[in-house]
Formats: structure tokens, sequence, C-alpha cells
């Protein structure tokens, strides 16, 4: 099938190639969280935020298990943050994330209005489907790769799904550095709620958005549990204060 359009082009890909919180969509399918989410049934027990000391714990827990922790206050100093962490010359990738939308970083990283190689205008800048999505699969190994998470277990584990896995492929290894933003709401107790709360938040959540955006449901096809980070210094979990994301 041939398309001519380009931005017919590039919705097509994004439905056929649409993965559970992965990469980002074109620009014109740029959406907001209120866009959907009055359309989805979550567990909203799983969806609150946490108590000073359960925050506490989370973060001691977290650093214990060899994560590096920062824990902000707004959208605002969560960017900062980023763009404290991220080196000028470095190579940056993000996988799709509300909460990085909502913080305004895919903005930012998109407008230029800074010293990275982005990856995500490279990738999006090749029209041939095979080269484009070799690019994908090379972008894992970036300098630093930003995303999201699903859940954070108080005793320290992170929760993430894909479709594909072209997201959580850089978590554990691929990518020289990490930083994964998260508003507080995603903390729970234990593991097992953790994994509940992927089903019965941010997958709800998320099956609303790809038919919004691409006329398709979503699939949890391929999970994480990121119980440790064995390197020090590799994987920076910023925290912010508030809901963002599911």
């Amino acid at each position: 099938m041939l398309v001519a359009d380009t931005g017919v082009r590039e919705h097509l890909w994004a439905v056929c190639d649409y993965q559970f919180l992965s990469t980002q969509p074109p620009s014109n399918m740029s959406q907001q969280k209120s866009d959907y989410a009055d359309e989805a049934t979550i567990d909203e027990s799983l969806d609150e935020l946490p108590t000073d000391d359960d925050l506490e714990k989370t973060v001691e827990n977290l650093e214990a298990n060899g994560f590096d922790v920062i824990v902000v206050d707004s959208a605002d100093e969560a960017l900062a943050e980023i763009q404290s962490l991220v080196p000028a010359g470095a190579s940056v990738m993000n996988g799709h994330s509300t909460t990085l939308e909502e913080i305004g970083f895919v903005e930012y990283l998109g407008e230029g209005d800074h010293e990275w190689e982005s990856l995500p205008d490279e990738i999006w800048s090749i029209d041939d489907d095979a080269e484009r999505q070799a690019a994908r699969r090379d972008s894992q190994t970036a300098d630093y790769f930003l995303g999201g998470i699903n859940a954070i277990a108080q005793t320290g584990e992170l929760v993430a799904a894909d479709r594909s896995g072209s997201r959580i492929g850089a978590y554990p290894f691929a990518a020289s550095n990490v930083v994964i933003v998260s508003g507080v709401n995603k903390i729970v107790p234990t593991l097992d709620d953790a994994l509940d709360r992927l089903e019965s938040v941010a997958y709800p959540l998320e099956n609303e958005r790809a038919k919004e955006a691409y006329g398709v449901e979503s699939a949890i096809a391929k999970q994480l549990i990121f119980r440790q980070e064995l390197e020090e210094g590799r994987t920076t979990v910023v925290l912010v204060r508030d809901r963002f994301g599911y």
C-alpha cells in the first residue's frame, strides 16, 4: 500500500506499530489525559497520594535497591532536575510517557533549546520503515533514556509494561543512564499491589488513550519488575509530590 501524505503515513505507522506506553506518537496525535480519562474505570485506591512516612519509606527502599532518588514538589522542579542531570552532548531518547508530557519534558526536548542529541527527532525524520525501526532499536542504547513507570512498591521495586518492549528494553541494561519520572500517586504498599496497579489503573487509562489516538486497543504484552539497580549511579528515579501520569 502506498501512502503519499506524510501525516497519513505517520498515523498508519503509529497504528500498526503501536505499543503499550512506548514510542512517542506524531505531534498531531498529542493528547491530554482529560481527553480520555473519564472513559476509564480504575481502582482509585491504587492511585492515591502517599503519606510522608510512606514516601520516606519508599525512598529508603529504592535507594537500598541501588536507585538514586530525587524528590521534588512540582513539574517545573522535575524538569529542572532532568536538565541538570543530562550533560551537554549526550544522546537522549524517551519512551512515551504521559508524565514526561505533563512536566514539559517532551516539548522541551522537541523544541531543541538544549545541547543534547535528540534521538526522537532523528527517528521521526526517517521515511523508510525498516531504517526507522532499526533506528528505534539503536535508540535503546542512548546515553540517557527517559520514561515513566506504572507502579512503585514501597518495598523498593518498579513495575512497567509495554506491548512491544521498546521502552522497557532500555531500563534493565541497554541505555547507559536511565531517568524515570513518576508522580507519587504510583506508590503502593507491596509488589503485589504494584502488579495490581498495572492491571487496574495504568492499563485501563492507556487502553482508552490508545483507542482515542490510534483507534486500536492496547495490551500488556511484556512487563518488567525492576527489583535492583546493580550499576551505581545508572538509574535515577525522580518522584514528584503530586499526581502525574498513570
